[in-house]
């Protein structure tokens, strides 16, 4: 068995300093978290990011830091976003529709500045890649503050090694302070924490299935999830447990005889809308069925399989989704054997 990270694709050469004299003002000092006269600062990924006025003119560099501002209704405040990975919620649809979209993956320089930024945001360390759109330090240097979030610094020794919504919630309540709109953040980690009080509440009578995390396939090989990733948080919330937590790795390659002789309660499958074979939840289903192997799988004879969209399997705003969506079936598959 192969234990293997995937990384995230990144694309375009830029020269970060396309961006002097487009940038908006901003400076980068101070510690975190704080409300100044002079601007709010926050900590991200070990850098203090400023802003000395709420952002008029944001850009956002991929769908996670995208759908965060636009669940904070900050869609009239974004002057661009870029690196969608999935298909947008329903509920963010039409705010997602009226900011300009700069590029199918990261942005180059020149599109960048051609936005007149006044702040910069992504939940993947890989945007500010010397090769992408340059150092989150260098864009401040210039005037344009940029936040990064904690599940994936620069460092990795930053990142926490747990990933759960304790550091979704924080970034909710960094991005409401920097944008001006503290009560909303409020208002959004409250009504997500209501939903942890009742997977909470629920998890007794998810029966303590095993659930594995099953996200796509890499020359035949199927990529489950490890015990490093927010999917073990997920499952170990709605009372389950993971069949491979011991794959030290957020997404680790193995064998469909190992999924066959582990024989998981439960299947989740990332349901993926980037229109490849093998991709959507369906298509993996179909070939789950259709596979002499992994027909006599318990989850598949049972039809204990759960359909989640990829990017909720991934810290974000929608990862709350993600764990009602598994609490509920987990407790209908348990509730279905007394």
């Amino acid at each position: 068995m192969r234990t293997i990270l995937i990384p995230t694709a990144a694309t375009g050469a830029v020269l970060v300093a396309a961006l002097a004299g487009c940038a908006a003002p901003g400076a980068s000092a101070g510690a975190a978290p704080s409300d100044a006269a002079d601007g709010v600062t926050v900590t991200s990924c070990g850098l203090d990011v400023t802003v000395t006025a709420p952002p008029e003119r944001a850009v956002t560099l991929e769908q996670g830091a995208t759908e965060l501002l636009l669940a904070l209704g900050l869609g009239d405040r974004m002057a661009g976003t870029a690196y969608l990975t999935d298909a947008v919620a329903p509920t963010y649809a039409e705010a997602y529709a009226a900011v300009p979209v700069l590029a199918d993956q990261y942005p180059t320089a020149e599109q960048l500045r051609e936005t007149a930024p006044d702040f910069v945001y992504s939940m993947r360390a890989s945007a500010f890649a010397a090769d992408a759109v340059g150092e989150r330090a260098e864009l401040a240097d210039l005037g344009v503050p940029a936040y990064l979030s904690a599940n994936d610094c620069e460092d990795p020794a930053l990142v926490a090694d747990e990933v759960g919504f304790d550091q979704i919630f924080a970034e909710v309540t960094d991005l409401a302070a920097l944008f001006g709109v503290d009560d909303r953040g409020a208002d959004l980690v409250a009504d997500q924490r209501a939903v942890l009080d009742e997977v909470a509440a629920a998890a007794p009578d998810a029966g303590g299935l095993d659930v594995a995390w099953i996200y796509s396939t890499i020359n035949g090989a199927p990529i489950v999830a490890g015990s490093a990733g927010l999917p073990q948080t997920l499952t170990e919330l709605a009372g389950a447990s993971n069949a491979f937590d011991d794959l030290d790795a957020q997404w680790a390659e193995t064998s469909w005889d190992a999924i066959a002789q582990r024989d998981p309660d439960v299947l989740v499958l990332a349901d993926l809308s980037r229109g490849l074979a093998g991709d959507s939840a369906a298509d993996k289903t179909a070939q789950l069925r259709a596979d002499a192997v992994t027909a006599q799988l318990s989850a598949v004879r049972d039809d204990r399989l759960v359909a989640i969209p990829a990017t909720e399997m991934d810290p974000s705003v929608r990862s709350i989704d993600a764990l009602s969506t598994l609490s509920g079936a987990l407790v209908g598959f348990a509730g279905a054997d007394r």
